[in-house]
């Protein structure tokens, strides 16, 4: 029940000048620093194909209107270096031929303008001069809706899978529920930052050092804390507050070094690719791809190997492992490495597919995290991979009927439920509980 308490508190707390410039020339590329903020979007004609040399405009309170132009996929950007609230406008006049501005009254759309980061709107064109479309209706669910948001539901999942395998080994191998785990994903999204954009390295070779360096963390934090606490014999609910300092303590330091914007890993303005009707972007295929071979090696090294069957067996049962003859802190050190690398790739993964990380970036999905590993059985892996994956279809679905990050809440709602019918998870034993 203290568990239950502090995921609720988790929960709670995830949901908590330049001088103007002229107007200038369309542009197609667009990198948000500490100086330039990005205003973007896409436009589709009415049957769903690029709207191509669409003049969109941008105008700050104080000043002249920026300007830019739709390119071959229908996207447009615009760089603004003054924060504050923006008239964003479409020039009907530019239009293709037969498209025009759906519900024309409302054209001009308020944005507001952060330097450092992103922001979006968007127009819907429709082929009747003058119709007016109930935003309601284009919400109704729809095949092609579903289809969209199942995709994205199992992109999410298999991305809260790299890390809720990691949680859940530690869990199945020392007992201990980390609160800091979400901060490993984090660092990895903000070290692959560091070294791709500032320090301009391949993204791969970024991704590949980020990888090693998250699971060194892992190695140190189980060497310098970790183990020595354990000697000491400090009880689960003592090793968990010690978690969550960690993570309080890591917050603040990302903040410190990085600040409060988000940041992007790959300064490229993401292209998408429609498969099936479903639209995703470059970054997320190759992402869903990455995961799943992860993954996959992750079953084979747990199934296949000395190693980890050996790790399979102090999650099963510590005590007797020690008796079979298994270095017991070999394998939990072994287990922290894993798992803060695995986490620290689905640092990686989530920057590059929601196309920006920050010091809260790990913090707003732990509450996922945790719901998978409830919902597939605490310590066992591949009880995490199943749950992460009906947590994350879940989650994007909800989309569908409630609007925004309210489909966070359904993470906390599955927890509640799985706690009341059914503690051990889908693969848990009852005996792991309580």
């Amino acid at each position: 029940m203290a568990s239950l308490l502090m995921l609720g508190l988790l929960a709670s707390l995830a949901s908590l000048v330049l001088a103007p410039t002229s107007a200038q020339a369309a542009t197609t590329t667009c990198v948000a620093d500490a100086t330039t903020a990005c205003i973007q979007g896409t436009l589709k004609t009415s049957d769903g194909k690029p709207a191509e040399g669409v003049t969109i405009s941008a105008k700050p309170e104080s000043g002249d209107a920026l300007t830019g132009t739709t390119n071959a996929v229908g996207r447009w950007v615009i760089p603004a270096k003054t924060a504050g609230t923006y008239t964003v406008s479409l020039d009907e006049s530019t239009l293709p031929s037969g498209q025009f501005l759906a519900n024309a009254g409302t054209n001009d759309r308020k944005v507001q303008v952060s330097l450092g980061s992103s922001a979006g709107t968007l127009f819907q064109l429709t082929t009747t001069k003058g119709a007016t479309i109930d935003n309601a209706a284009t919400n109704d669910v729809t095949w092609q809706r579903f289809a969209q948001q199942a995709v994205s539901g199992i992109r999410l999942g298999l991305l809260l899978a790299l890390a809720a395998i990691g949680l859940s080994l530690v869990y199945g191998t020392t007992g201990l529920q980390s609160f800091a785990h979400g901060e490993q994903v984090t660092l990895g999204g903000l070290l692959a930052y560091t070294f791709a954009n500032v320090l301009g390295l391949n993204l791969i070779l970024a991704a590949v050092v980020t990888v090693v360096i998250s699971a060194a963390t892992g190695f140190f934090q189980d060497a310098l804390i970790w183990k020595p606490l354990r000697k000491k014999r400090l009880s689960l609910t003592q090793l968990m507050i010690v978690t969550i300092g960690l993570s309080i303590a890591l917050q603040y330091a990302f903040q410190y070094f990085y600040g409060a914007a988000t940041v992007r890993i790959s300064t490229a303005n993401p292209e998408t690719v429609t498969i099936g009707g479903v639209t995703l972007t470059v970054q997320s295929y190759v992402a869903m791809g990455i995961s799943i071979v992860v993954l996959a090696g992750a079953g084979f090294f747990l199934l296949k190997t000395r190693t980890g069957r050996a790790t399979r067996a102090v999650s099963d049962n510590p005590s007797l492992a020690a008796a079979s003859g298994i270095d017991v802190d070999r394998i939990i050190r072994l287990v922290w490495t894993v798992a803060a690398g695995l986490a620290g790739l689905s640092g990686v993964m989530l920057g590059l597919v929601l196309n920006g990380v920050n010091w809260q970036t790990g913090l707003q999905i732990l509450l996922l995290i945790f719901a998978a590993v409830t919902l597939g059985g605490l310590g066992t892996a591949f009880g995490a991979l199943v749950g992460s994956m009906i947590v994350g279809i879940i989650v994007e679905l909800t989309n569908l009927v409630l609007p925004g990050d309210f489909k966070y809440a359904t993470a906390l709602l599955i927890l509640i439920l799985i706690l009341l019918f059914r503690p051990q998870g889908i693969f848990g034993r009852r005996e792991r509980i309580g």
